[in-house]
């Protein structure tokens, strides 16, 4: 059962470096890395036939995979986020990719929305994977890191409703 975690006193096992990759499930690398490079924005690269690494803005990268098209879909709450400029930027995203979705093989779209300190939409791309197109504040997902009011660790007091307010509402530093 979900419940309020604490921060751990012990050493990590690992001296970690950075988050280096994630790995994400393609069907087609042609079809694929087209949607990448002409939809997402992404910068490819393709190490062997079956294989695409893509990246943005930084150096975390995925490693796709070709694989058989009856595997599982992503689930939509295991999504990978994209950043725009700005709420217009979303809704600009959001209508032209309504306009090409069908020329990508774009499987499902869902409007723009304000949840989670985020305005943004999801899409699910030609190969199961889901991907929120979002403008979230300066450095990402930084504050839910550096200011303790967004963060629910060793705050067993709280209501399970003020928990939930903690994630939907968080506090965002602008600069």
């Amino acid at each position: 059962m979900p419940g309020i975690t604490h921060r751990s006193t012990r050493e990590p096992a690992i001296r970690s470096r950075f988050l280096s990759h994630g790995t994400l499930k393609i069907t087609d690398v042609a079809a694929t890395r087209r949607f990448y490079e002409e939809v997402l924005g992404l910068e490819v690269v393709q190490p062997m036939t079956a294989v695409l690494y893509a990246r943005l803005g930084g150096d975390h990268t995925y490693v796709c995979v070709e694989s058989r098209p009856d595997r599982p879909d992503m689930p939509l709450l295991y999504h990978n986020g994209i950043d725009v400029g700005s709420d217009e930027e979303v809704d600009e995203a959001y209508r032209r990719i309504a306009e090409i979705g069908e020329e990508y093989g774009i499987r499902e779209l869902n409007k723009p929305v304000r949840q989670h300190g985020v305005y943004s939409f999801y899409l699910k791309d030609l190969d199961g994977n889901w991907w929120e197109i979002g403008h979230l504040p300066p450095g990402g997902y930084r504050f839910r890191f550096t200011d303790a009011r967004n963060d629910l660790t060793g705050r067993t007091g709280l209501t399970p409703q003020e928990a939930k307010e903690v994630f939907l509402n968080p506090v965002i530093d602008a600069g």
